[in-house]
């Protein structure tokens, strides 16, 4: 009798794992075409396999409490060649070698042959679709470009080049897979075209916002009134730059809620010991972060001397290591170069950026005159490590920020 495999489906398009909570079925009981026969839980929701014909049940591989990836084989069927028919499903074995041939075949190779420069010949394959999911159908699983085979490695390691690197080069292995040949083509045909070699500072940066871009990174943002810090600002000597409004204001808010300021490592959230805020400073081919300490407990005119002291030696790369480490968030003005709205991206040991964008004059409605008047307003974003902080907790924080700044004689 045909057997045919109940495999961990594709849960959701971010989703690689699930855990069993519950199995629902026993060797020798008979199911039905799109039966929940095992619930799994995921990080998002919990959700039902289910069968993809009629059968009776043969083996279950599953085990409540344990946790298996995408495509793992959780259970096999027994089932009618009637219902193989009927169903057009496919048996242990044809998946098997369905899966060999994609893999292996030459002429299905040769089918996906294509170099994306000149070529408009190639025409995209979907995967199969198949209800694997109650209600959902999902596709089924392939192996994609993101798969670097060793030899691939290392040929890169030779290079000295990464995998962000290669994202331009267009994939004619299985799957899309970027072969070696591939490579060496892509770097042949860009041989000619105007190039210089980046600095230690540049490569720096790379690097580091590599290593950034590994984690899920969003963004919000809210304008915020700045006539109250300008007023105030004119009437201090020395003057604090905006940037520093920002910094006092953005320290006090992470007081109140210093979780936001924590970063993830394994299961543990490490929160800050203590308010050391970075502050992001553009010098010859790059930026340079130096730290000031502890961000809230000193004063405006404190943290003008410290900020102006960095930020001389930060442009002559006088800064030491200390200067450059142990900060938990960082703040950035790009508003100096005229822009309006960004978004920053957080360095890798931290878990905050803020922003501030350029102020503008616009109308603004206000009761008291009962007209509009012309007021200072300029865009604060934060991205954040969406791991470690939500939207909501992000939009609270931001929210807090932009009323400190409202007060800024208690900055």
């Amino acid at each position: 009798m045909p057997t045919v495999p109940i495999f961990m489906p594709q849960l959701g398009e971010s989703i690689a794992e699930a855990t069993v909570v519950r199995i629902g079925i026993a060797p020798g009981d008979t199911v039905q075409t799109d039966q929940e026969v095992i619930e799994v839980e995921t990080s998002k929701a919990t959700m039902g396999v289910t069968t993809l014909c009629r059968g009776t049940v043969k083996e279950i591989h599953a085990k409540e409490g344990e946790t298996y990836s995408v495509g793992t084989l959780l259970g096999l069927l027994d089932v009618t060649e009637e219902e193989i028919v009927r169903t057009g499903v496919d048996t242990v074995e044809a998946a098997a070698d369905r899966r060999t041939a994609a893999a292996a075949s030459p002429q299905e190779q040769e089918k996906n042959l294509h170099f994306a420069l000149d070529d408009d010949s190639y025409e995209e394959s979907s995967p199969e679709v198949v209800p694997s999911v109650k209600g959902l159908p999902v596709p089924a699983g392939v192996m994609g470009a993101h798969y670097i085979s060793p030899r691939m490695r290392a040929r890169m390691n030779e290079m000295g080049l990464r995998e962000a690197d290669i994202s331009a080069v267009a994939g004619t292995g299985a799957g899309g897979r970027v072969m070696v040949e591939d490579l060496e083509k892509f770097l042949d045909y860009i041989d000619t075209w105007p190039s210089s070699n980046a600095s230690p500072m540049r490569m720096a940066v790379a690097d580091a916002m590599r290593r950034s871009w590994t984690r899920p990174l969003a963004t919000v943002g809210l304008p915020v009134k700045l006539d109250r810090v300008l007023e105030h600002r004119r009437n201090q000597d020395p003057k604090p730059g905006l940037t520093l409004y920002v910094l006092r204001a953005f320290a006090l808010a992470l007081v109140e809620e210093p979780a936001t300021a924590g970063f993830l490592i394994g299961q543990k959230v490490v929160h800050p010991r203590a308010f050391d805020i970075g502050v992001a400073v553009q010098v010859d081919d790059g930026v340079v972060v130096p730290v000031l300490r502890k961000v809230d407990q000193k004063s405006l005119s404190d943290l003008t001397k410290d900020y102006a002291e960095m930020v001389e030696r930060g442009r002559r790369r006088r800064l030491s290591e200390d200067d450059l480490r142990g900060g938990i968030a960082t703040v950035t003005n790009f508003g100096t170069f005229g822009l309006t709205s960004g978004t920053p991206i957080p360095l890798p040991n931290e878990t905050l950026i803020l922003g501030l964008g350029a102020g503008v004059k616009k109308p603004v409605w206000s009761s008291q005159v009962e007209a509009f008047v012309p007021m200072t307003e300029a865009e604060l974003v934060l991205t954040f490590d969406h791991r470690v902080v939500d939207g909501g907790g992000a939009g609270v924080l931001l929210s807090r920020v932009a009323q400190l700044l409202q007060e800024p004689e208690k900055l």
